[in-house]
């Protein structure tokens, strides 16, 4: 990897990135009925997500797949969104767009979400509105040409601008990084690059990394805090430190106590270091065990608060810390 300049902090810094996608995030893996309901209960978590972020005065950013900017859409001559250009993933042999029904936020409230994506603009604490792509391709797949991630770009800052909001930040889709260039060129200023635990880097079957990262869940282990990174596309990369993990499944049989232990661990590195403890989730994190869940988050949020007003940690979305790198 070529040298990269890192951006040094003057004190622990948390920031808290959302990926916010409903069934776009599995739409190509299960179709959209598997997760149905977790998407729709994922909605209702985007609200009280926003009221818990208000109450602590939290400024997250949300990387928000661009289709959800839309209030409906419907195919042209049989086609749909045809100023995309098709990644060809190898999985999915499939037209991308196969399964999106077309229809309006109103008939079809997992493939639109314009309305939540107004309360999270509107939010009493200001929220940075990132990007997550406009249909959940994998950027760092074989499958995604240039000219793909180009034409997805292009449309979610349209959609973006549209309303009124400027994208700067980008989480990109299963965190496969790829089209850096892209990115810069489209006006982005940053990314969130993959948690550096040493099963995310190389390629470890994905049965060795969810064993590895239960393993770090369940022992609280302290996630990795980090500086962030210019690249030579001037980009600031953002590393991951821990996602919150979810209970879906067999994962509601991990006590909550040690989802809040190993953050309370990670921020506490942040403050002693001077770095950024990242943590980042999906909305859907929170659809199963969601009252468990939210009272971990506020935990969380509350340590953090606390090392706040002792002056030793600041809040900052991803875009703030990049534009505090230039």
């Amino acid at each position: 990897m070529p040298h990269r300049d890192e951006i040094q902090l003057k004190q622990g810094v948390f920031t808290l990135s959302l990926d916010f996608e409903l069934i776009w995030g599995t739409q190509d893996l299960f179709g959209p009925e598997r997760f149905r309901g977790a998407c729709e209960r994922e909605r209702a978590a985007v609200v009280r997500l926003l009221d818990l972020f208000a109450e602590f005065e939290m400024s997250a950013t949300w990387c928000i797949v661009g289709h959800l900017f839309l209030d409906h859409c419907a195919a042209e001559n049989g086609c749909k969104h045809p100023e995309i250009v098709r990644a060809k993933h190898a999985w999915y042999p499939n037209d991308w767009f196969a399964r999106d029904p077309g229809g309006s936020e109103a008939t079809e409230p997992i493939f639109f979400a314009r309305s939540l994506i107004q309360k999270i603009r509107d939010c009493p604490t200001p929220q940075e509105i990132g990007c997550h792509s406009f249909s959940h391709v994998i950027f760092g797949d074989p499958g995604c040409s240039r000219e793909a991630a180009d034409s997805e770009l292009s449309a979610c800052v349209r959609l973006a601008q549209d309303m009124g909001i400027e994208l700067r930040s980008f989480a990109f889709p299963r965190n496969r990084v790829g089209h850096l260039d892209v990115l810069a060129a489209h006006g982005f200023t940053c990314y969130r690059s993959p948690d550096p635990n040493w099963y995310e880097r190389g390629h470890w079957p994905n049965a060795v990394k969810r064993l590895a990262h239960l393993w770090d869940v369940l022992t609280a282990a302290r996630p990795p805090v980090g500086l962030p990174t210019r690249t030579s596309d001037g980009l600031c990369d953002l590393p991951g430190s821990m996602i919150l993990f979810p209970m879906h499944g067999l994962r509601r049989f991990v006590p909550n106590f040690l989802r809040v232990r190993r953050a309370v661990r990670g921020l506490d590195e942040a403050v002693r270091r001077k770095r950024i403890f990242h943590l980042w989730f999906h909305p859907t994190n929170l659809a199963d065990g969601t009252e468990a869940m939210f009272a971990s988050l506020r935990q969380i949020l509350q340590h953090a608060a606390a090392l706040r007003r002792a002056g030793d940690l600041e809040f900052s979305p991803m875009g703030a810390v990049a534009l505090a790198g230039v």
